[in-house]
């Protein structure tokens, strides 16, 4: 089986589940912010993993820099009992950074041109990445008018910094990857890698969000 098939099977599996977690929540149920809390205690778990993983010389060579991320995540579980208590923010947060994602892998596939930061990411171009904060920025606003049927200028301004957030958020996880010579922090999503991985876009987008709600 090739990765794109992978990719694509993980994706409907992961959009299964979430269809699933929002019909608990439509029963009463606190599912998203249960859900949320349970990806963010992965996230944390497959990190100290891939700490043990890559051995004490390593550690100790960027151990400051490992040790901040940790405590950055544990944060993120402080984010996410807040968010997690507004499903309908969790929803744009999700829509944002998916369509931010998305826009940015395909646009920076077809136009190309000068990297971002090479040695972080390969991948990762400037068309790319302006593509990505304008699908996310549409998403966000999109996001208003199916839902409120109204123009709500602050979801803009929402939609441009959750976006940028996402794909920082991205570089940061690749870099802590290139610190301990890993490709992938697990390989429990197929195509994907690991929880951290997929859901990398979280790292600075959710405590903003965080705080923005505060």
């Amino acid at each position: 089986m090739s990765n794109t098939q992978q990719r694509i099977i993980a994706g409907i599996i992961m959009a299964a589940i979430g269809g699933g977690i929002a019909f608990l929540q439509w029963m009463g149920l606190p599912a998203v912010r249960i859900s949320g809390v349970l990806i963010i205690l992965f996230m944390i778990v497959e990190y100290i993993m891939a700490l043990r993983r890559a051995g004490r010389a390593r550690f100790v060579a960027h151990r400051t820099s490992f040790v901040v991320f940790l405590i950055w995540l544990i944060l993120m579980l402080c984010a996410i009992n807040v968010v997690g208590t507004r499903p309908w923010v969790v929803l744009l947060l999700l829509m944002t950074i998916c369509a931010a994602d998305i826009g940015a892998w395909f646009f920076g596939r077809m136009f190309g041109g000068d990297k971002m930061w090479e040695r972080l990411s390969s991948g990762k171009t400037w068309s790319g990445q302006i593509a990505g904060i304008l699908c996310g920025t549409f998403a966000a606003v999109m996001y208003g008018l199916l839902g409120a049927d109204v123009f709500m200028p602050q979801l803009m301004w929402i939609g441009i910094s959750v976006s940028l957030m996402s794909q920082y958020g991205d570089l940061t996880a690749s870099w802590i990857k290139r610190q301990l010579g890993i490709k992938d922090f697990g390989t429990i999503l197929p195509g994907h890698g690991g929880v951290l991985d997929r859901f990398d876009g979280w790292i600075y987008a959710l405590p903003l969000v965080w705080l923005v709600m505060l």
